[in-house]
């Protein structure tokens, strides 16, 4: 479910936060679809319960996920996704297009590669 890299510079709840995001994101956890609790994810993972609650936390004020008191996390739709999210990621996909154009200067190759994965396809070589 979630890979922990604990040589990773980024922080634990950070890891969690990212893989639970993608599961969220790429409907491999559906909408709706109940999240294991921060004890059963902790017991999993081999970590403290504070770093799946933290993380937990700031996914809900993200809008990726919703609890309910006394029954558990669950994932959200996608129209829960506050717009600051969307606004972040947006200025972060600026500045790696402006450093991709700044590298290769191929403006093609990035206007293909966003039609392609709009259309659905993400098995790129990463080195590309």
């Amino acid at each position: 479910m979630i890979q922990l890299n604990y040589r990773d510079s980024k922080p634990i709840y950070e890891q969690i936060k990212d893989g639970l995001r993608r599961l969220v994101v790429s409907g491999a956890v559906k909408k709706d679809e109940k999240l294991p609790s921060v004890r059963e994810l902790a017991t999993n993972l081999s970590i403290n319960p504070n770093t799946i609650q933290k993380a937990y936390r700031e996914l809900e004020q993200e809008g990726y996920i919703y609890t309910i008191a006394g029954k558990g996390s669950y994932a959200a739709e996608r129209a829960d996704v506050t717009s600051g999210r969307n606004m972040e990621l947006m200025n972060k996909f600026d500045e790696i297009v402006k450093e991709l154009l700044y590298l290769n200067g191929d403006k093609e190759m990035l206007i293909n590669r966003i039609e392609e994965l709009a259309k659905g396809g993400h098995d790129h070589d990463r080195s590309q």
